[in-house]
């Protein structure tokens, strides 16, 4: 396998468009590394400039020490696997799987070996004399990923692969295609918009907004230690609640204060508060941070807006005068809609950006 390196890579659209903006980073060898953000973020157009099927504005490219910018896609040693499948509809299963190799001029025995063992690895060797027409859509995802395994290239590319199924199958998909990274031990480059799957798949993830990259890091990192608002908000589900606060001062000790409700800080966040040059910060603070009850300390009286029961647990959309946000309950008794509850936010668990940036200022 091999690594990838982005060296300051730009892509501009014409009409000066920019959708890639000085995308620089290392694709480990033998990484399951996720491009995840919101649609239009750059994240295909940089795997689409990877495969070399969109040219690069500025910036350089590598697998392993080769700069590959003007080396056309055939030649770059990369398999991809599209959204869509491109399978072709008047082929076999085995056809479609072994077309690149025959392409290639490979003999016909090692086609049948290479066909036969990504058949048997992904567990569709039932379906090699099928056509897609009569293959489900999991099934057509299987064929598609075992005609870039046949090719043993260096690197994976996975466009949003697994956006044409439903949620059932994308959960077995997810599973089966990180088995498949374990047993190849292969470089993969794998492109979502869904966190979820980014955070269950990925031992790193880039994390893009507009063309930029806002963060790079593994799972955990990205959730506990957002660089910014945005990762903050984007990773987790429910999103992180955002809420803007008021820094005050007793005797010199700062303390948060929104509406009518002051948050008594530990000494690490009154530190971070301490050095703020302004009046005001945004406070972030996850869902299962907050807790339902009046045995807590930094209380909230809000109004239930809406009870979304999903069987082990709730979500319970509150209100207070000028702010919403979103909590998790383990209650078997849940609130009504529009009855008053008191909650308690864990303030150690907080998260401070800055008002204007959205930088974070707790992320160490």
């Amino acid at each position: 396998m091999a690594n990838v390196t982005l060296k300051d890579v730009k892509k501009i659209y014409d009409g000066d468009v920019l959708a890639v903006e000085k995308a620089d980073f290392q694709i480990p060898d033998e990484s399951f590394t996720v491009l995840v953000g919101p649609s239009g973020c750059g994240k295909s157009t940089i795997l689409r400039m990877i495969a070399g099927l969109e040219e690069i504005t500025e910036g350089n490219i590598y697998i392993d020490d080769e700069r590959i910018n003007d080396i056309p896609p055939k030649d770059r040693d990369i398999a991809m696997v599209f959204q869509n499948y491109a399978l072709y509809p008047h082929m076999t299963v085995f056809k479609n799987m072994a077309f690149g190799l025959k392409l290639r001029k490979y003999e016909k025995k090692e086609i049948d070996e290479r066909v036969n063992e990504a058949a048997n690895i992904l567990s569709i060797s039932h379906l090699l004399n099928r056509k897609p027409k009569h293959l489900s859509g999991g099934e057509r995802q299987r064929v598609a990923v075992g005609r870039a395994i046949v090719r043993q290239p260096k690197v994976f590319l996975f466009d949003e692969p697994l956006s044409n199924l439903d949620a059932k199958l994308r959960v077995q998909m997810r599973m089966e295609i990180s088995r498949l990274h374990d047993r190849l031990k292969a470089t993969i480059i794998y492109v979502t918009h869904d966190q979820v799957e980014a955070m269950t798949m990925g031992d790193q993830i880039v994390v893009l907004n507009e063309g930029k990259i806002q963060q790079i890091s593994e799972p955990g990192t990205l959730y506990h230690k957002p660089a910014n608002q945005f990762v903050g908000g984007f990773i987790g589900t429910p999103p992180m609640n955002f809420i803007d606060a008021q820094i005050e001062k007793n005797n010199g000790t700062p303390t948060l204060k929104f509406e009518d409700f002051s948050f008594e800080l530990n000494p690490e966040l009154q530190s971070v508060l301490s050095e703020l040059s302004g009046d005001f910060v945004t406070l972030g603070i996850r869902p299962e941070d907050i807790h339902v009850g009046d045995s807590g300390t930094n209380q909230v009286l809000t109004h239930v807006d809406l009870v979304e029961p999903l069987g082990n647990h709730a979500l319970l959309y509150l209100r207070t005068e000028r702010t919403n946000f979103v909590t998790q309950s383990n209650l078997d008794d849940l609130p009504q809609h529009n009855t008053p509850l008191t909650i308690s936010f864990d303030i150690d668990k907080a998260h401070l950006f800055h008002p204007d940036t959205g930088e974070s200022l707790t992320a160490i």
